[in-house]
């Protein structure tokens, strides 16, 4: 295979940043390389001026295949990732069919190896019957089991008592929750429905889907995880309170139960509804400004361990309905990397912990192989970025297959140049790779 040489970059890796060069061969990291003294390579990216960071790890996505492509499918969100700097994913069971038993789970597996652009892993998803069918997991080849402990689609609920008490206790891999507590929504449902019937702003979304719902249910998963010993990643925190529940204080492989941030809650806050409205109508919701500040302390302060995006796209026509009949989840994968940089240059956070959270700790979190650091002997998911490159996202660069984006309109100031997935070139001049393959993910478990 040929040698690819990347030099002059700004490697920002493992809390360092510095000018060095990287020798790649055979989809691996060869030789990370400091000074001038350069090897010859068949291809050479001059990376002066660049930032090289290893590519980012989303640990939640939802890409809508099977069952759902009308809204996106595994080719279509994967190369808007690539497009993005991410280069691994994760995606989660509830499609249709439901990936909730290992024969609907292989199946989307091969799938992925015939048309996603980037690495990629699947969740089995939990169910109030199918507790045998997660105990055949195999911990090295699936990243983890997914449980919805509260609104979710189909019969995907997990509500009964004895069954989490046996998925917390026997579960042969990391449980990844969704916590809402469902009686609190329907009783704000029910408040809101009655006072302003279909007609209701948007902006009182938060205060259906409330910090209460969402603490209550945290509270109940992370009681289980220390019940149990069992190890809980607890997905798309949104408020203040729940970050409470966390581990903290201790090196993240120490950790029993850890969290993960999206970046539409680090971004928008519930001010933003009467502009954008059902686009940044999510699960949990967009809430205050003070859960936007805490949460982004909370990265800082190392009690949030990942962030993710949680992508979820909808077709704009099932977006474009009122209230209670518009879906919540939007598409985000291509600029979850970009938007975090952005807030680097705003002063909120630094290269060092956006690559942290996104690529280092997921693949720390998960026991990732191989990937998620820029290491000699590694696979490589690299991503080279301008930090000095203005663009607007415009409907004719977005590459979902739904065509919008909450952040159409802005203007992001770093732009991504090139994505390598191990070793490949999988993004460049604007364009993915359309003849690249990912690989399916691996645990060191």
């Amino acid at each position: 295979m040929s040698t690819l040489l990347i030099k002059n970059a700004t490697i920002i890796n493992e809390g360092t940043k510095q000018i060095g060069s990287i020798l790649i061969k055979d989809s691996f990291i060869q030789k990370i390389i400091s000074g001038n003294d350069l090897p010859q390579a068949d291809d050479v990216i001059d990376a002066t001026g660049l930032l090289l960071l290893p590519g980012a790890i989303d640990d939640q996505v939802h890409f809508r295949e099977p069952g759902l492509t009308h809204k996106a499918n595994i080719q279509s969100e994967s190369r808007a990732a690539v497009a993005g700097g991410i280069t691994s994913f994760m995606e989660m069971p509830n499609t249709k069919p439901q990936a909730t038993n290992q024969e609907v789970l292989e199946e989307k597996y091969k799938l992925a190896s015939k048309v996603s652009a980037a690495n990629y892993s699947f969740y089995i998803g939990a169910t109030n019957d199918n507790i045998e069918e997660l105990l055949k997991t195999n911990p090295k080849t699936v990243c983890g089991i997914k449980v919805f402990m509260g609104s979710s689609t189909g019969n995907m609920l997990v509500d009964e008592e004895t069954v989490l008490d046996r998925i917390f206790a026997e579960s042969p891999v990391l449980i990844a929750t969704h916590c809402e507590d469902e009686a609190t929504i329907q009783e704000n449902t029910t408040i809101y429905k009655n006072k302003y019937g279909e007609d209701m702003p948007f902006k009182y979304h938060p205060l259906i889907r409330s910090a209460e719902a969402c603490y209550k249910s945290s509270k109940k998963a992370a009681g289980l995880a220390r019940k149990h010993n069992a190890r809980l990643h607890i997905l798309h925190l949104s408020s203040a309170g729940e970050l409470e529940l966390l581990d903290k204080d201790m090196p993240l492989k120490e950790k029993k139960v850890t969290g993960e941030v999206c970046v539409h809650h680090l971004w928008f806050t519930d001010e933003d509804y009467d502009k954008y409205g059902s686009r940044i109508k999510w699960n949990p919701a967009v809430k205050t400004e003070n859960d936007r500040n805490h949460l982004r302390k909370g990265l800082i302060n190392g009690n949030l361990d990942v962030v993710a995006t949680d992508h979820a796209p909808h077709t704009l026509e099932e977006k474009n309905n009122k209230y209670f009949s518009a879906p919540s989840g939007g598409p985000l994968v291509q600029h979850a990397l970009v938007s975090m940089l952005e807030m680097v240059k705003q002063g909120i956070f630094t290269y060092e912990l956006v690559v942290e959270k996104m690529a280092h700790n997921p693949a720390t979190l998960f026991q990732i192989e191989k990937r998620g650091f820029i290491r000699e002997g590694y696979k490589a998911d690299l991503v080279l970025v301008n930090p000095n490159d203005n663009w607007e996202v415009k409907p004719e660069n977005i590459l979902y297959k739904c065509g919008w984006s909450p952040f159409e309109g802005t203007t992001f100031s770093h732009k991504v140049v090139n994505t390598i997935i191990n070793g490949e070139l999988a993004y460049a001049n604007n364009k993915v790779n359309t003849v690249i393959r990912g690989e399916r993910l691996t645990f060191e478990r």
